[in-house]
């Protein structure tokens, strides 16, 4: 089974940025060159590529700000994925983004898909943050 690891630093607070990833119907403000749409505890995730992935949501962890999900079926045998806010200081935190799968072929190209979501959540998140001192959102 490969095991994917990543993670990135985002420049704000770790309370906003699990308030976004926590609402996991909502992916769509992280990430919006997807689209989303929700059934029953589920997201049907189109990416721009066509793909079709249904993620069933695992469970959410607000005391320790971990959310996990599992796509058990498409062209995976299994990937389960989680996602983790740890707070650095009171403006910073960083985002842990972890994926198992089989099988292993798919490892390289789940593994550039996660450097580049990371780099979008980022830069959305810390454009809401822009957006929201400015008064904005």
């Amino acid at each position: 089974m490969a095991a994917i690891y990543k993670e990135i630093e985002i420049d704000v607070p770790s309370d906003r940025v699990w308030e976004a990833i926590r609402d996991y119907g909502g992916i769509k403000r992280l990430v919006p060159h997807i689209e989303c749409e929700m059934d029953g505890d589920a997201r049907i995730i189109t990416f721009p590529d066509g793909r079709v992935a249904r993620e069933v949501l695992v469970g959410i962890d607000d005391e320790h700000r971990r959310l996990v999900y599992a796509e058990p079926s498409g062209r995976f045998l299994t990937r389960n994925g989680a996602m983790q806010v740890l707070r650095i200081d009171d403006g910073r935190c960083r985002l842990v983004w972890t994926n198992d799968l089989l099988p292993d072929q798919f490892a390289g190209m789940v593994a550039k898909n996660m450097d580049r979501g990371l780099l979008t959540m980022k830069r959305s998140l810390e454009e809401m943050k822009v957006g929201a001192e400015g008064g904005q959102i």
